[in-house]
């Protein structure tokens, strides 16, 4: 079993305990995700497992971005109750861990619209990313409405998080890319720390950041300043690097 899926597996028990706990009142407060609700979130979180396991049971999202596709999503399942919502995504879940084990080492291509097209083996680490940033940024505070520490940040969910935004970031930035003919380097330190190539041509640039730090700013979660980001470098290049945003 992949680190992938043991990464989805904890955070999906953590989750469900988390949604035990919940007051009612929790349900319809804002969640870190602009314009849904804490019961929007988890809605959204059950419906990237529906995707990969029956996509005939959402609606037909005729062409559009993948987020405004979950915005048609989550509207289509608000008349459904939080123990409804819990529910389901326990459901669905089990079984989207099943699929996703059957990706494992398999390298056909996988088209995922907007967000790009990835190998069969790599799906199951942006379901680990989404497990990731939605959990501990978008539920708990400052973004989100839950008060205290959020659940911690180990090497096996981190890494996973960190391979999906590595390999995405090149397709959901191509746009932003085009615009740089010189290459930044990404330090990434602390928990699972690594190196990062942006970009192509000579390393005119550098950015140092704590890896968990880096999350939440590759998320256009939280700014440099606020984050403890250190750069050097060339300012334009720099600047294209502060936009970077991988969903």
């Amino acid at each position: 079993m992949s680190s992938a899926i043991k990464a989805i597996e904890e955070d999906r028990k953590v989750l469900l305990e988390l949604c035990r706990q919940m007051d009612d009142s929790v349900w319809t407060k804002d969640s870190g995700c602009p314009g849904w609700s804490v019961q929007d979130l988890l809605s959204h979180m059950a419906c990237s497992f529906w995707l990969a396991v029956d996509p005939s049971k959402l609606p037909d999202p005729g062409g559009l971005l993948a987020e405004r596709a979950a915005d048609l999503y989550v509207e289509s399942r608000r008349s459904m109750t939080p123990e409804e919502l819990v529910a389901d995504y326990e459901s669905v879940s089990l079984k989207g861990l099943e699929v996703l084990a059957g990706l494992e080492g398999q390298d056909f291509e996988v088209p995922l619209g907007d967000v790009g097209t990835y190998p069969a083996s790599v799906i199951p680490t942006a379901l680990a990313f989404e497990e990731y940033i939605h959990i501990r940024f978008d539920l708990f505070a400052p973004d989100g409405p839950l008060e205290g520490d959020p659940p911690a940040s180990d090497e096996l969910r981190l890494a996973p998080t960190l391979d999906w935004i590595e390999v995405a970031l090149p397709q959901q930035n191509s746009k932003l890319l085009d615009r740089m003919d010189s290459a930044v380097e990404i330090r990434l330190g602390g928990l699972c720390g690594r190196r990062l190539r942006v970009g192509t041509g000579d390393v005119v640039a550098h950015v140092e950041s704590d890896s968990q730090a880096f999350v939440r700013w590759v998320t256009q979660r939280g700014t440099w300043d606020e984050l403890g980001v250190h750069a050097d470098g060339d300012a334009a290049a720099l600047e294209i690097v502060r936009q970077l945003r991988v969903i």
